[in-house]
């Protein structure tokens, strides 16, 4: 049960019990009766969990960044429209449990019951787990999100120079693949390599293949600055 949503959010959970309360609405959980658990306490813990697990992502990398710019990028990354967002891309609203009024009043695109079921999953997560699970598969839900830049920060559009540059120049663009990966799930490390048009190639590490291809094509902007040069 829920295996297609335990391969989405990359977690298979040990009790599955836990992941069906983070899915209980409490509207649904109030039309059964009884003691039936809902996801509130979840999104409570998941609330928090979320925001430690971003806060520590940031914080390693963007290690000169200031506490304002952090502060920034974290709300945005963790806002609740980006958070529905995400649900809507894990198809949550097609599993949650929701009462008929909740229902019949559109609850289930409602972008702060979305949230809300995205941070009790976190917390089930947590739960299951533990916190290094939980980081894991922030880092990994995250992966296309995260800044390349600080907040506030001065923008290295790398990739767009170089695009423009080599059009202008080969009249064709570079060419970006995946070389590998190492280091655990929530601290990967990803290497691209970068091929120019003239065959002159460049590779680069970072934390996300987004900012491995920024810093490949940075360093392929100054190698052809500099054969211009000469």
């Amino acid at each position: 049960m829920l295996t297609r949503l335990q391969e989405s959010i990359h977690y298979r959970f040990t009790q599955v019990k836990l992941l069906e309360t983070a899915l209980t609405h409490s509207s649904h959980a109030n039309e059964q009766g009884g003691d039936m658990e809902h996801n509130e306490r979840l999104e409570f813990l998941g609330d928090a969990v979320l925001e430690l697990s971003v806060s520590e992502r940031l914080f390693a990398m963007f290690p000169h960044a200031r506490e304002g710019h952090l502060t920034r990028m974290r709300a945005k990354l963790v806002s609740k429209p980006a958070l529905a967002v995400l649900a809507k891309e894990l198809n949550l609203d097609s599993y949650l449990l929701l009462g008929k009024g909740e229902e019949s009043q559109g609850g289930r695109d409602r972008d702060s019951l979305l949230s809300d079921a995205f941070e009790a999953v976190l917390g089930a997560v947590f739960l299951d787990g533990g916190y290094a699970e939980a980081l894991r598969v922030v880092t990994l839900l995250l992966e296309s999100r995260w800044p390349d830049e600080p907040e506030g920060g001065r923008s290295k559009d790398y990739k767009s120079r170089l695009q423009e540059l080599t059009q202008k120049r080969f009249k064709e663009r570079p060419v970006y693949s995946l070389a590998g990966s190492k280091g655990p799930e929530h601290a990967k490390i990803f290497e691209v390599l970068l091929t120019l048009p003239d065959g002159r190639a460049v590779s680069a590490e970072g934390p996300s293949v987004k900012r491995a291809e920024q810093k490949a094509a940075g360093l392929a902007l100054k190698q052809l600055d500099d054969s211009s040069d000469q």
